[in-house]
């Protein structure tokens, strides 16, 4: 144990004592934080629209004023000929095009169906089709204000978990296991690659140290900067984006260990593999791309093909965003997310196992 925890000593200097180290430590994890809190978002809000009212009614004066009143629409831009249009669309001015036809207050009147053209921007399709959920949304309340012949019916939402639908609510907490990976995995696949580099690990291998004390050496530092950078996403989700933390602190941080331990096993396999610190950054950002798309935060793991959902299987950022969000948001005890716990401990003990080997192979 005294000769582990010397090098383990020996690992938080060489760390801090490099500029490169401590500037991957601090700085990256703020910026990260704050880009994707503020940028990583699915919400469509001021979106500009191009209506072109060919009716002169009531009814088509309406339902331009419900599209002008909008929240979701800050910039109405008004047309009188459908050519123009296309031009506005063309020019990325609008991502969305609504046509009033002339008769619509007739037709509405008559009790007829009724048609609108919408032109939709397919450059930017997944905007433009929640813009039109959007309008569509506006549509179908004065559709049943119309229908109902002056009986309104006034809908009362109550959103769990998330009550005033913050998208950043669902983006930062899910940042604790992003930025805690990359941290992780930048930590275990350099320093193996850095000590080659220096000649060191020449001269680690003909210490008294074993081939298993190096490795728990190098393990258990990344271990704690690991935990340490996510303590401090959560430190900033908690003080500057205001999100509130319901659940139990200690099952966040138990968690945040499994999930640590895991990684470190990916990481360690990765630097069982490359010679020098060129290879170790590749392979790391070769590793964490797959890594972040297969999890579920950016699309739900439900909407990927069934071959691609059993890839997730070994990924272990799918199981943490599931365990610190309903830590986070949900309150959930322990039997609820005891699935996922036990699944992040399969996979820690996978990676560790599988790396260890690697690692005693290339150290024979």
């Amino acid at each position: 144990m005294w000769r582990i925890w010397i090098l383990i000593i020996k690992e938080f200097q060489v760390i801090w004592r490099d500029k490169k180290s401590r500037y991957i430590l601090f700085v990256p994890p703020v910026v990260q934080t704050l880009l994707f809190g503020f940028a990583a978002t699915m919400e469509v809000k001021d979106v500009a629209v191009a209506v072109c009212n060919l009716d002169k009614g009531y009814y088509g004066k309406e339902l331009v004023a419900r599209i002008g009143a909008s929240s979701s629409f800050h910039d109405i831009i008004r047309i009188d000929r459908q050519q123009e249009l296309t031009s506005a669309i063309d020019s990325r001015r609008v991502i969305l095009a609504v046509t009033v036809p002339e008769d619509f207050s007739r037709e509405v009147l008559a009790g007829e169906p009724v048609e609108l053209q919408v032109l939709l921007d397919g450059r930017r399709s997944n905007t433009s089709q929640i813009a039109e959920n959007y309008l569509a949304e506006i549509v179908r309340r004065l559709q049943a204000e119309i229908s109902g012949e002056g009986l309104k019916i006034e809908l009362e939402t109550r959103t769990w978990f998330n009550p005033n639908k913050q998208y950043q609510w669902f983006t930062v907490p899910g940042l604790i296991g992003i930025i805690m990976g990359i941290e992780i995995l930048l930590l275990t696949g350099l320093s193996v690659a850095r000590e080659r580099e220096l000649g060191t690990f020449e001269q680690l291998q003909v210490s008294p140290l074993s081939s298993g004390e190096i490795i728990i050496g190098k393990t258990i530092p990344a271990l704690l900067i690991g935990v340490a950078e996510g303590t401090l996403v959560v430190l900033m989700a908690l003080f500057f984006f205001k999100i509130p933390l319901q659940g139990s602190v200690a099952l966040l941080y138990m968690s945040m260990l499994l999930y640590a331990l895991a990684m470190t096993g990916v990481g360690l396999f990765i630097s069982a593999l490359v010679q020098t610190q060129q290879q170790a950054m590749l392979g790391t950002f070769l590793v964490l791309l797959p890594i972040i798309l297969l999890s579920g935060f950016v699309t739900p793991v439900e909407n990927m093909p069934h071959w691609l959902q059993s890839a997730t299987i070994w990924n272990p950022l799918r199981y943490f965003l599931i365990i610190v969000k309903g830590v986070f948001l949900k309150n959930v005890s322990l039997t609820v997310i005891l699935p996922e716990e036990l699944s992040l401990v399969g996979v820690a003990c996978c990676t560790l196992i599988t790396s260890v080997w690697f690692f005693r192979r290339k150290l024979a």
